[in-house]
């Protein structure tokens, strides 16, 4: 019986020996961080780095007598090479919460998403929402537990809460800061230009609207890794609130459809703003 059952039993595959040349399969790397600023710029360390880590994108926003306004680009850069030009950078944690992504986009989705579970089982066990301070610091803390493992995030908590509108900035090194008015990205110079020229408390509803589009536009018209479209949210006691979605393209050529009396007028493009106007002295 035991002859006919080997004969039956399936083959054993030959055994293949391997030449003992000293040579050994490399494992993986057991510190991430430690491997890959071998090879990357992060934090400009290593200017001889083949592989150049280039980040950039626009967020703002900023809080008013009517809320809070929240407004992002759309544009995802690898390098020099544009991603998407239709990434959602804004997180919405819960109806009164919304997150803002600036850095790396897995960093900030993933965490952003993270605290929306911290902030329904903070809910769930108190019986009450989260407020906009708590909420930030979780973040916080959680980003902090990793400084110096290669997080890239800076991002907007933006809220409104017991205490009214509210608006704090996280980074990925755990720094915390609470204001009224940020903006966070490569393009965000350009759109301090804006932002501090037109800001004051008592913007009206449509005034503020305006002035965190054509911040976010003044963005993306000089800083090149930013464009695409923007997003725009409001906030307000009952909530936050998606505005529109707007193509800087038509922006710069047109503005915006339907714009109400107490805005701006025509095209937000230079060549538009000066149609008509010269140095020139008057003809006599």
């Amino acid at each position: 019986m035991d002859s006919v059952l080997s004969t039956l039993a399936p083959r054993a595959a030959p055994r293949i020996e391997m030449p003992d040349d000293g040579m050994q399969f490399a494992l993986p790397a057991t510190d991430p961080a430690r491997f890959l600023a071998q090879f990357t710029d992060v934090d400009s360390t290593n200017a001889a780095a083949r592989i150049k880590l280039k980040h950039g994108t626009t967020t703002l926003a900023f809080r008013y007598k009517g809320g809070v306004v929240i407004a992002v680009d759309s544009r995802a850069s690898a390098g020099s090479y544009i991603a998407s030009g239709s990434v959602k950078k804004v997180i919405e944690i819960n109806p009164y919460l919304l997150g803002t992504m600036a850095g790396g986009a897995a960093d900030c989705q993933y965490w952003e998403t993270y605290l929306g579970m911290q902030c329904r089982l903070y809910e769930l066990r108190n019986k009450e929402r989260i407020s906009v301070a708590a909420a930030s610091k979780i973040l916080s803390n959680l980003v902090y537990s990793y400084k110096g493992m290669g997080l890239s995030m800076g991002t907007m908590i933006c809220g409104w809460d017991k205490t009214g509108p509210a608006i704090f900035y996280v980074d990925s090194e755990g720094s915390r800061m609470k204001g009224d008015l940020f903006s966070v990205g490569s393009g965000s110079t350009f759109a301090y230009g804006v932002l501090d020229q037109g800001y004051h408390w008592d913007l009206e509803y449509d005034e503020a609207l305006d002035l965190a589009r054509r911040s976010i536009y003044a963005a993306t018209h000089r800083d090149a890794y930013s464009g695409n479209t923007i997003n725009l949210y409001h906030m307000d006691r009952e909530g936050w609130k998606f505005i529109a979605n707007y193509d800087v393209m038509n922006l710069h050529y047109d503005g915006v459809p339907n714009t109400p009396a107490s805005a701006p007028q025509g095209g937000y493009g230079y060549n538009v703003r000066t149609a008509g106007l010269s140095s020139q002295a008057p003809a006599s």
